[in-house]
């Protein structure tokens, strides 16, 4: 009596994992992927440490002292005091330019025509603030938390003429959600491509499709790569929150924090999107030669959002439309947010946009790529591949 084994394929699922496990085992056998994820995270701690060294260098900070408030300020090397008669002649001290920040007598500020008229906007603090505080601390535009935290105990701090984000810093946060954006998703795509474009070209792929499905091969080359970017994202994240911590720059860190979870999310959607589209259109091609010219509408999609953030980063209006716009929200809405000009509800309208827009890609993207794999020679075009 003879037995018969029996063959068995693995699942939709099944395939889809292994392909994935492969894609990851691949890139983290690479050198020049753990090279370049390295030098990375490498340059984004240099610049977190740098920032702290260059502004703990900074001459003393000059402060219009009222009164007793001078008691507080004496002794205190990182501050220099300007006396000032009065807070009115404190007031005209900090609007020209001449002082940093106001220190004076917290009775004198609840009693004075500033916090009775409303001029005074008391600052949301990073830390704990001394409730019975001898003396408050008044700013012009920012809240002077680099003067506070001088003082023995953290005074309460107020502003006037609340200010938008400082635009040089704004430039800088918008300059790394671009930049990162930019050299993931351009390195993870690339590299999509041309492993699709290998298989095709040494007929691996003709082993591989008489294995798991085609729509399981996309599948896994989609997951596989995106896991890796997204770790890469959220290491390089989790390394400057640590670099802004340790560094105790406190206050940028509470102004990045909703921003920089917003990217992740965004980032972790849009990179599904690109990933499809980066193996579809390299699957028309035979050639490793032919690769740069089939992706390059792609490669412009991920360049966009970086142009615009670098050009128009202080340009409300086109924040706000890229903000929407699928290929450039993973920029465009975090930087948003770190601004304060995003409503609460419209980060979950535009990651919803994203997410619908990364669905019709992963439709349209299967479809080329499965029409596209085993045709050989020629350029397959879009159009040919879409009709099957």
């Amino acid at each position: 009596m003879s037995t018969q084994l029996e063959r068995r394929d693995p699942s939709f699922t099944q395939a889809s994992g292994l392909v994935a496990g492969r894609e990851i085992t691949t890139r983290l056998r690479s050198k020049a992927f753990v090279i370049s994820t390295i030098v990375l995270m490498a340059a984004v701690l240099a610049s977190v440490i740098l920032g702290s060294v260059f502004g703990s260098q900074d001459e003393p900070s000059r402060v219009a002292v009222v009164g007793t408030a001078a008691d507080a300020v004496a002794g205190v090397a990182s501050l220099e005091a300007v006396p000032a008669a009065d807070l009115a002649d404190a007031e005209a001290l900090l609007r020209d330019g001449d002082v940093e920040a106001i220190v004076a007598p917290t009775d004198e500020v609840a009693a004075s025509d500033l916090a009775a008229g409303g001029d005074l906007v008391a600052a949301e603090p990073p830390g704990t603030v001394a409730a019975d505080s001898p003396v408050t601390v008044i700013g012009l535009g920012d809240a002077p938390w680099g003067v506070a935290s001088s003082l023995a105990l953290v005074p309460p701090v107020a502003i006037l003429d609340v200010a938008p984000v400082d635009p040089q810093l704004a430039y800088f946060v918008a300059f790394g959600f671009g930049i990162v954006f930019f050299f993931s998703a351009l390195t993870f795509g690339q590299t999509i491509a041309q492993s699709v474009v290998e298989e095709k070209q040494t007929r691996i792929i003709e082993i591989l499709l008489s294995t798991v499905s085609a729509r399981a091969l996309l599948t896994g080359k989609v997951l596989g790569n995106s896991v890796m970017a997204f770790a890469q994202i959220v290491a390089i994240a989790g390394l400057a929150i640590l670099g802004l911590a340790l560094t105790g720059q406190q206050v940028l860190l509470g102004g990045l924090g909703a921003s920089v979870v917003w990217f992740v999310a965004f980032f972790a959607v849009g990179f599904i999107m690109l990933a499809a589209l980066f193996a579809a259109t390299a699957a028309t091609v035979s050639r490793a030669e032919d690769v740069g010219s089939v992706t390059t509408p792609v490669t412009m999609l991920v360049m966009l959002p970086y142009l615009l953030i670098v050009f128009f980063n202080d340009n409300p209006t086109v924040l706000a439309i890229m903000s929407y716009v699928p290929f450039s929200a993973p920029v465009g809405m975090p930087m948003r947010v770190f601004l304060e000009q995003a409503e609460w509800w419209e980060p979950i309208v535009s990651l919803a946009i994203l997410v619908a827009t990364t669905v019709l890609a992963l439709l349209v993207g299967d479809r080329i790529y499965r029409h596209s794999l085993l045709r050989t020679g020629a350029r397959v075009k879009f159009s040919e591949a879409l009709r099957g």
